[in-house]
């Protein structure tokens, strides 16, 4: 199976208004890998590792995030898979 790794930059209301707890359960309902973060600039930083099609959903998932969430923009970056196993929120 292929299998695809995007790193993505979420810029916009996406700190404390659960992005990170509901991208984490997102993922792990695709059964796509990786990890997703805060930074200390104010966007949210994730990694997508899995199925093609699995990762797309989760780039597109990333547009909206979690309700109260309000994503201005999605800045995409592809990598080389690394064979993550599991999705985690990072401190």
């Amino acid at each position: 199976m292929s299998r695809k790794r995007l790193h993505v930059y979420v810029t916009g209301r996406v700190q404390g208004v659960y992005y990170r707890a509901t991208t984490r359960d997102t993922a792990r309902e695709h059964g796509v890998d990786g990890w997703v973060k805060n930074l200390d600039d104010g966007r949210v930083e994730a990694v997508f590792e899995g199925d093609p099609d699995a990762v797309d959903e989760m780039v597109e998932f990333c547009y909206d995030g979690s309700t109260r969430a309000n994503v201005t923009d999605v800045e995409i970056h592809d990598e080389d898979p690394e064979g993550l196993d599991g999705f985690e929120v990072r401190w």
